[in-house]
């Protein structure tokens, strides 16, 4: 069973940035794509960044376009989101998510990852 567990939210300021990892256990040589997800209080989850397992590629949710970088690290074990130029509105708490990788397609809906991480805390203050 393929369990993703994040890392690396916190209280940041606004204008700041702010790097998450989601690293998973119990993997096996299946390529996973990564999913970043996110869910404030009182909104719906929202789709954040995803990328491949196959290849490099990558794709952002409009909220984040241009101010977030999702990537891998060499060995591939872990993924990481990089947020930069931080608004109070990205606080939320940040989901990773996981599944097997049958193609390049790279889904922004929530019910197309099977695996999920328990979420880590991004507070952004003004």
């Amino acid at each position: 069973q393929v369990q993703p567990v994040e890392s690396g939210g916190g209280l940041v300021e606004a204008g700041g940035s702010l790097t998450l990892s989601c690293s998973l256990s119990g993997r096996t040589s299946t390529k996973y794509t990564i999913a970043w997800f996110r869910q404030a209080p009182g909104k719906d989850r929202e789709f954040v960044a995803a990328i491949s397992g196959i290849g490099s590629g990558t794709r952002y949710g409009d909220s984040v376009k241009g101010r977030s970088t999702i990537f891998r690290d060499n060995a591939e074990t872990t993924v990481f989101l990089q947020m930069n130029t931080l608004k109070p509105e990205d606080s939320a708490v940040y989901y990773c998510a996981a599944r097997p990788s049958l193609s390049q397609a790279l889904s922004p809906l929530s019910y197309a990852y099977d695996y999920w991480g328990r979420g880590t805390q991004v507070t952004v203050s003004s």
